[in-house]
């Protein structure tokens, strides 16, 4: 292994622990990460899984809403620990610690590599969390392991794109209420998909929208592996927007960070 090589290994391997220390001092930042979509699971199924549910066609009711509508909580956790990561790289910008890591003989990306792997690691407990209660409250998939397999490759590819957004979100945010709220933004994308009804019940105008944005192709991908229903080529195009977003994100955030002075 190169000299290079090396450096750039250790160092991020010390900022990602770095990151999951701050994740074990701090359950405060993953705790409602965990809490919200569950909360939000709960409030669907249960207030209004009744009536939606009946929209589902074949039998309809609350217990076929739960299988529908854990795809698209997934997606909402997904797109809550976004807030966490960016708040985290502000964090680190705009108090110094950033300006002070320059001045060290460091390898600069590791600064966003223990960033990136400690959100994914929040954002997996979040899923394996949300995923488990939906299994206690009726959640019944069907999915072989070949299919768990692929739905969790997908998920991780989400997770992976989502994160880099974030990263990209705290490095242009000049506070750390900014960072908080731009990731709102992702939070709605589910609403405005396939995650809580079915797109073609809305107007004509609405469902095209839900059906041409990134959150949808990978909802009813998961949707589809997990419970049988036709996917189409929804993951062929879900892949798609995952490598696209994260390669997009990822060379923004390189370029900010070599760009950026010290604040």
């Amino acid at each position: 292994m190169s000299t290079t090589m090396k450096y750039a290994v250790t160092d991020s391997m010390m900022m990602v622990r770095r990151s999951l220390l701050h994740i074990v001092r701090y359950p405060s930042m993953t705790l409602p990460l965990i809490i919200s979509p569950v909360v939000f699971l709960l409030l669907f199924v249960y207030v209004f899984g009744g009536t939606l549910g009946a929209g589902l066609g074949s039998s309809g009711g609350r217990a076929d809403y739960v299988n529908y509508v854990t795809p698209g909580i997934l997606l909402l956790t997904v797109a809550g620990a976004a807030t966490a990561t960016a708040v985290s790289v502000c964090t680190d910008m705009t108090q110094g610690i950033v300006a002070r890591f320059r001045t060290m003989a460091i390898f600069r990306p590791s600064l966003l590599t223990g960033h990136v792997i400690g959100s994914v690691v929040q954002s997996l407990l979040s899923v394996a969390t949300v995923i488990a209660v939906a299994v206690v409250i009726g959640f019944r998939p069907t999915a072989n392991p070949a299919e768990w397999l692929a739905a969790v490759g997908i998920l991780s590819l989400l997770i992976m794109a989502i994160t880099w957004v974030a990263v990209l979100m705290g490095l242009v945010s000049d506070s750390v209420e900014t960072a908080s709220n731009l990731p709102m933004l992702l939070m709605l994308l589910p609403f405005f998909g396939s995650g809580f009804v079915p797109t073609d019940s809305m107007p004509t105008w609405l469902g095209w929208i839900a059906e041409h944005q990134p959150f949808t192709p990978v909802m009813e991908s998961l949707r589809g592996l997990l419970m049988g229903t036709a996917i189409g080529n929804s993951a062929w195009i879900a892949i798609a927007w995952c490598l696209a977003i994260t390669a997009a994100s990822f060379f923004g955030a390189k370029r900010l960070l070599n760009r950026e002075p010290g604040r």
